[in-house]
């Protein structure tokens, strides 16, 4: 499997982004093709500090090739549209491949 994980930083409206993410953003995300899973994680800080992040978001796919292709639909690009503009306290990319990782 690989993910697509994306951190988000704190936002300066957390209602507004909550609202927008459910109502618009992830919406056009479970368009994907070849999706397996998306998974959202909120933040909490250890030991009495902040968080570094607000959201976790975590995109599966059976490939890397997968994953490509989705980034590369039309869902891909309208996402990566939308991003832009409701991101404004911003947000980390980056791709786990878990075929990499061995058991502890």
């Amino acid at each position: 499997m690989v993910r697509l994980i994306v951190l988000y930083s704190q936002p300066e409206d957390p209602a507004a982004f909550d609202a927008h993410y459910r109502d618009v953003h992830a919406p056009i995300v479970r368009r994907y093709p070849n999706l397996v899973s998306m998974r959202l994680t909120r933040a909490d800080g250890v030991g009495g500090r902040p968080a570094a992040f607000y959201l976790m978001a975590e995109m599966s796919f059976v490939s890397r090739a997968d994953l490509d292709e989705a980034l590369a639909s039309e869902p891909g690009r309208e996402s990566g549209r939308d991003l832009r503009m409701f991101a404004q306290a911003g947000v980390t990319l980056f791709v786990a491949d878990d075929e990499a990782a061995t058991d502890a």
